[in-house]
């Protein structure tokens, strides 16, 4: 296992100096930030950004995320020219030292939640989803904006993307998946690059529109579209774990005994009553619903050694900044999983 921390660059409160002071901190996860979906990120910046994170005595090893734009998921428009400088994206992140590329496949909506601040029992806050609240809220009428989401589109534009969509369903959705991974895939085999796609979160349609890498039966066809150890999982335990018609342990085991877990993201989440709303929690099993320890059992047990991060955290001790990317809940969930790991490796 390769301990790795989200850092959104320059202009995250959290800086790296603090993060190479976590235990076993080994790799950054970033990204370049202002050049619009769908461009080629220019060698220079990419080069840039790595010898920040190498000045901070950190790995450059794993881009989160290289976005899809939205005419590759619709197939239409400049899909191929897209796909094009995708292609191009890859092969520079691989000339810079770049192992792994995590990127979605939703549409228009990247992560959701209806509350970014509860306050829990503790007093510290953190992110929720609650069904009754998004149920309430109406993307197209209003001025809904959330962190993830890209906030640059119109209400015109977004109601043509919502047609779009509406029209090609779930099986169009997938049909433009396998044609994308056809094109992407043999590029990332020639530039020792693997891509990781991170499943919907949640793993629901959302405002009507179709969301597909939601269970283990999407994930395995997902997997089949290309038969190839490039293409794989960042397999979040919150985005797929908030649903209970998931087995985080049995997914966790089937896709590291396979291989195809390039990058972890492990955070804890509590499921309510209803079954379809949930709260963020503290990574600690306890805390939610999840056994984070037989998650990182599974993980042990097929020898895993590929990339991981703890996810989402609260924000605590009166820290503010980027909902979920606060730096001391984090290192607390970083500091938990390298326990558990090194208790595994002891008693193995």
């Amino acid at each position: 296992m390769k301990l790795s921390f989200r850092w959104y660059g320059e202009s995250d409160p959290v800086k790296l100096e603090y993060i190479k002071q976590i235990p076993t901190m080994d790799s950054i996860v970033t990204a370049i930030y202002d050049v619009p979906v769908g461009d080629v990120w220019p060698m220079d910046k990419i080069l840039a950004l790595k010898e920040t994170v190498e000045k901070a005595g950190l790995k450059f090893d794993v881009i989160e995320s290289v976005p899809v734009h939205e005419d590759i998921k619709l197939g239409i428009g400049k899909r191929d020219e897209y796909i094009a400088n995708y292609k191009q994206n890859i092969r520079n992140l691989g000339a810079a030292g770049v192992k792994v590329i995590c990127y979605n496949f939703m549409p228009v909506f990247d992560w959701t939640r209806s509350q970014l601040d509860k306050e829990l029992e503790d007093g510290s806050t953190a992110l929720v989803y609650y069904k009754d609240q998004v149920d309430a809220l109406d993307p197209l009428n209003s001025n809904l904006s959330l962190p993830g989401w890209d906030s640059s589109y119109t209400k015109e534009q977004l109601a043509e993307l919502f047609a779009g969509y509406k029209s090609i369903g779930q099986e169009g959705l997938w049909a433009n998946l396998e044609y994308f991974l056809k094109e992407i895939i043999p590029v990332a085999e020639e530039a020792d690059v693997k891509m990781a796609i991170h499943p919907d979160d949640p793993p629901w349609p959302i405002f009507g529109l179709p969301r597909i890498i939601t269970c283990e039966e999407n994930v395995d066809r997902f997997l089949s579209l290309v038969d190839s150890k490039y293409n794989g999982l960042t397999l979040c335990t919150g985005s797929l774990g908030c649903a209970n018609f998931n087995n985080m342990e049995k997914l966790v085991d089937k896709y590291s005994a396979m291989g195809r877990i390039h990058f972890m993201h492990v955070r804890n989440v509590k499921l309510l009553e209803d079954g379809v709303s949930f709260e963020e929690s503290a990574h600690y099993s306890g805390c939610g619903s999840l056994d984070i320890v037989k998650i990182m059992a599974a993980l042990h047990k097929n020898n895993f050694d590929g990339y991981l991060r703890p996810d989402h955290g609260r924000m605590i001790w009166g820290e503010t900044g980027k909902p979920g990317y606060g730096l001391y809940d984090r290192a607390l969930g970083a500091s938990y999983i390298t326990g558990i790991w090194e208790t595994l490796s002891k008693l193995k």
